[in-house]
């Protein structure tokens, strides 16, 4: 019913693997656009709060999945609402795992532009990226879990190394006062962050691999601490550093951060280069995940090998790549991108979860 029937993951790499999800695109650009809502220091609360919503919705998305054991979305919602709605739904799911990861390789070439390689067209950026990502994922699940395994502790270890090696330019006085403007500006920016963490949704298909889908829940409780740390941090060093008035100012400044200072006398003096390759490899990460899960999708939506599957999906999702003219395009398809999770994995798993329960038997006698 999956792409190779001995793909099994463990509980562990069910956590590397949501993990890597989620770590991306928002790690840069959280600060800003949360201030951006707020209008305040305070958004290090949002960004807890937005992580209580995410926790939520992880643990519905995984207590519908766990009712239908080995079965993905894209298999068991026509067991919930029939053939035709369940795979409009599964349809809906492929679209937006596709455009998310078109986001993904178009965000990842324009960084790569700015501060790399500057002057090297786009799709000399893409292709590559894509071409690498399909050799790893036409190979299923396990590969993939395994690149992410590597990657995974370089990035824990390097981010947090440049991060704090910032800390002689934090100004607590940045961060205050607290709740001086009351709690409603901290509230403003809730969907902000909420939808950063937005990576449980690969539970829908996820837990139909895992070993022991029975811990699912424990997979959802430690990614959600994980991917909170991280950008807890980052929020506060970043506004610790700049302010709320430089950070709406920079496109990355997650990025500016690092760049603001030098350590000399080390072997390395910028720390620049070294983020952005973790970062890079970080992105790729979501990249794959994300074309996978539409692969995948197209694959078991209309019968076919997701080999095959995996070559159909390409140009799609190279061409809505190519789409965004500029920046403010590719932000507005990342907010369109975010609205549209509201409904798919707010609304939808709750929905198909409550019909669950009120079919009780009829369903499962369907497994």
């Amino acid at each position: 019913m999956i792409s190779h029937p001995k793909d099994k993951i463990t509980t562990p790499q069910t956590v590397v693997f949501i993990t890597s999800y989620n770590i991306a695109i928002g790690i840069l650009t959280l600060p800003r656009v949360t201030v951006e809502e707020a209008d305040s220091p305070d958004v290090w609360i949002t960004v807890i709060l937005g992580a209580v919503i995410a926790f939520i919705s992880g643990i519905i998305i995984v207590k519908l999945s766990q009712q239908f054991v080995e079965k993905t979305f894209y298999q068991y919602s026509q067991d919930i609402v029939g053939n035709l709605v369940g795979k409009t739904l599964s349809i809906l799911f492929i679209i937006y795992f596709l455009t998310l990861s078109a986001l993904e390789i178009r965000v990842l070439a324009e960084v790569t532009g700015f501060y790399l390689l500057e002057n090297t067209p786009g799709w000399a950026m893409i292709m590559p990226m894509m071409w690498a990502g399909i050799y790893l994922i036409s190979g299923g699940i396990n590969p993939l879990v395994r690149l992410l395994e590597i990657i995974f502790p370089f990035t824990v270890i390097i981010f947090m190394l440049v991060l704090f090696m910032s800390y002689n330019l934090f100004e607590i006085n940045n961060l205050r006062p607290v709740l001086g403007l009351g709690v409603t500006p901290a509230l403003k920016a809730i969907k902000t962050t909420a939808l950063s963490y937005t990576c449980f949704e690969s539970l829908l298909f996820l837990v139909a691999f895992m070993k022991h889908p029975a811990k699912a829940v424990k997979v959802v409780v430690i990614a959600t601490i994980i991917p909170l740390v991280f950008y807890l941090l980052t929020v506060v060093m970043v506004i610790g550093v700049f302010s709320i008035d430089g950070v709406v100012t920079r496109v990355w400044p997650t990025i500016d951060l690092i760049t603001s200072y030098e350590l000399r006398g080390l072997i390395f003096e910028r720390f620049d280069s070294l983020l952005l390759a973790v970062w890079v490899m970080q992105i790729f990460a979501t990249f794959i995940i994300t074309y996978f899960a539409g692969a995948l999708g197209f694959a078991q939506v209309f019968n076919k090998n997701i080999s095959l599957s995996i070559y159909i999906v390409l140009p799609v999702v190279y061409i809505i790549a190519m789409v965004p003219k500029d920046l403010n395009d590719i932000f507005t398809l990342g907010d369109w991108i975010g609205n549209s999770a509201i409904f798919l994995f707010g609304t939808v798993p709750l929905l198909l979860l409550i019909i669950t329960k009120l079919k009780g038997g009829k369903v499962n006698a369907k497994i």
